[in-house]
């Protein structure tokens, strides 16, 4: 996947990236979940990524499965 990238942004503007940026999102927000027990308001988004991929188990483990998918899907590298 290539993108259009300078030292400042990275340019999602085609539906695919923008599913990848809220995918990144959303595993970045689990992590902070899992770190300091903060949450998002409304749902969790361990509760989204459950529900929306079918995941079992606690949040470290919903966290590798994610991770494990997104290197699937995307073939992406954990950073």
């Amino acid at each position: 996947m290539t993108d259009e990238r300078t030292d400042d942004y990275i340019m999602c503007d085609t539906p695919e990236k923008i599913q990848l940026f809220r995918l990144l999102a959303l595993k970045a927000s689990l992590k902070l979940e899992i770190k300091t027990g903060m949450r998002r308001r409304g749902r969790s988004s361990y509760a989204i990524i459950k529900e929306e991929f079918g995941f079992t188990g606690g949040k470290k483990k919903v966290l590798q499965q994610f991770e494990d998918f997104l290197k699937e899907t995307y073939n992406m590298e954990e950073e």
